[in-house]
């Protein structure tokens, strides 16, 4: 996990044991992830024509992370479909940034701020993405 390479990285001599992620760190880790699912769904939902299912999770359960987060958008017909895949990796930042920033709030808090404030920009690169129309093309006759 991204946390144990931060934790070696960085010049403190304990951080790399404060930062790493353990299998006992599944539950909060889980739990990051639903609300990053979460989080996303609703920036999403002006568009959202479907989304998968996400896992619930009681107290000290695990939950399968096998499944995928899955959203369907209605997009308008003006949307610039060569954008699809920018918007997917600007997704993906999102997540990995806020389950980041929610991790390094018990391990790593100086960081903190920085990976929240970039899992914002990475959802709002993509709210910008879906808002985006291409120029309509004048036809000639």
């Amino acid at each position: 996990m991204y946390s144990s390479y931060s934790g070696a990285k960085n010049s403190d001599e304990e951080a790399y044991e404060r930062i790493r992620a353990v299998d006992d760190d599944d539950y909060l880790l889980q739990r990051f992830w639903t609300e990053a699912c979460n989080g996303a769904t609703e920036r999403l939902k002006p568009f959202l024509r479907s989304v998968s299912a996400q896992p619930t999770q009681s107290a000290r359960q695990r939950i399968d992370m096998t499944q995928d987060y899955k959203v369907t958008l209605e997009v308008s017909s003006s949307y610039d479909a060569t954008l699809t895949e920018s918007v997917q990796t600007s997704l993906h930042s999102y997540f990995v940034n806020y389950m980041v920033s929610r991790w390094y709030k018990f391990t790593n808090k100086e960081e903190t701020e920085n990976y929240g404030n970039d899992a914002v920009a990475a959802m709002d690169d993509v709210m910008r993405k879906i808002y985006n129309k291409k120029k309509p093309v004048r036809i000639v006759v």
